[in-house]
């Protein structure tokens, strides 16, 4: 299984870390205290190592390693995947509260019965989930047929086990979908207690509603498929309508990525007078107003713009004040980029002196990258929910990493805690 290159700034979450201890926090460095534990990255399945060199532009080189081969990954810029600590969480420049139910650590001595998976969309994710939960990855066996049909083997026990399976259904959408079902189908099979499809990116969210006639709603059949294959739950990250959550007839854990962005952004001491939060269109109101209020209750701006059709926007008006402001526009995801560079386009025009482009979710259709690479943005934050290419890195491009978040939820799913107390 290929491990996707990174060669632009790669984060990890900070969750409100000082930027000293950005700086100087790496993982698998040593040991990392999580709720009071201590847990070592560095175990027999798989490990992240990094090794520094000091020169005028810095180089970083991650080795990311398993059972069944060795992947070398090398990025240039920073690389910095700093420990989740339970002081993180209370941030007071964003009014975020602690977390209250720290007796978590207490149920976390016997995880003989949790197990996690991965499928071959996003092997990186799963490596660093693994790492931070001081567990290994599960071994499993997938491979593709000559005629393109999808063999999936566990090769160790999951009998009575809570399963956990990382895959993103992201492009190629199909094929990592029909890999994810036949996972959920081999561990059902193989006597598994719960299984959990742990799904960073879930396609087809956007085909959620007709809003023509005799259109399908794809998100409703993604969501039976995994619930008729035998997933007990599912955990997501940043659908692109929360109510796609009712279309599954089993429970869904959602988990959101501002924490992550937040925490980033907090480090750049940008000043609260001269922030402003930008929705690039009318849909995505309710997730900038509640980026905003975390960012110490900064003020909301709106693009009104005009679709004329799939992957294709013009942008209309502007609803607020951006001049002589750091523009931070936040969406769930970014395709083709066409929203959000003529978003960017006319907050520039309107005055802005920077323009920040925040997302969740990669997907880099063309012509995304040639788009925001053109000089209009700041810089562009994303996290590694989907695998970003070798050729899709460009030089304001950062990368944030969503390991610690998914693997505290995944704790907290497997010791039946509170999940929704992490983003109190």
């Amino acid at each position: 299984m290929a491990v996707a290159s990174m060669s632009a700034v790669c984060v990890g979450s900070a969750f409100g870390a000082s930027a000293t201890d950005q700086a100087h926090s790496t993982l698998g460095m040593g040991s990392s205290t999580v709720f009071g534990e201590t847990l070592r990255c560095g175990s027999a399945g798989g490990s992240l190592r990094f090794s520094h060199k000091t020169l005028s532009q810095p180089v970083c080189k991650c080795v990311i390693s398993n059972s069944s081969n060795n992947s070398s990954v090398s990025s240039k810029g920073r690389t910095v995947v700093p420990p989740m600590h339970q002081d993180n969480w209370n941030n007071i420049s964003f009014g975020s509260r602690p977390l209250t139910d720290l007796s978590v650590p207490e149920l976390r001595h016997n995880s003989s019965r949790l197990k996690i998976f991965s499928g071959t969309a996003n092997l990186q994710l799963s490596q660093e989930i693994a790492c931070y939960m001081g567990l290994d990855l599960g071994k499993i066996k997938i491979k593709r047929f000559a005629d393109g049909e999808i063999y999936v083997q566990l090769q160790e026990s999951v009998r009575g086990c809570d399963v956990f399976l990382v895959q993103p259904t992201c492009p190629p959408a199909n094929e990592n979908l029909m890999e994810l079902l036949i996972m959920i189908d081999a561990c059902r099979r193989a006597s598994a207690k719960t299984i959990t499809a742990v799904i960073p990116y879930f396609g087809y969210a956007r085909a959620d509603r007709k809003t023509q006639g005799r259109e399908s709603i794809a998100a409703k059949l993604a969501a039976n498929l995994i619930t008729e294959a035998g997933a007990n739950r599912v955990l997501t990250c940043d659908l692109h309508s929360g109510q796609s959550m009712g279309y599954f007839d089993i429970p869904v854990d959602h988990v959101y990525g501002q924490p992550v962005i937040l925490d980033y952004l907090a480090s750049k001491m940008i000043s609260s007078d001269d922030l402003v939060v930008v929705s690039p269109d009318v849909g995505g109101v309710a997730r900038a107003r509640a980026f905003a209020k975390k960012l110490s209750d900064a003020p909301l701006a709106i693009v009104d713009k005009r679709r004329q059709g799939h992957n294709i926007s013009e942008v209309m008006n502007l609803i607020g004040d951006v001049k002589g402001k750091v523009a931070v526009m936040v969406d769930d995801m970014i395709d083709t980029a066409g929203t959000i560079t003529n978003s960017a386009a006319l907050l520039h025009a309107e005055g802005a002196r920077e323009v920040y482009a925040c997302c969740t979710h990669a997907v880099f259709s063309p012509p995304a990258i040639e788009r925001l690479s053109g000089g209009l943005f700041q810089e562009v934050i994303i996290t590694n929910t989907i695998p970003v290419k070798e050729q899709n890195y460009f030089p304001q491009l950062t990368v944030l990493s969503v390991a610690n978040l998914l693997g505290e939820t995944i704790w907290r799913v497997h010791d039946d805690c509170s999940v929704s107390s992490i983003f109190r």
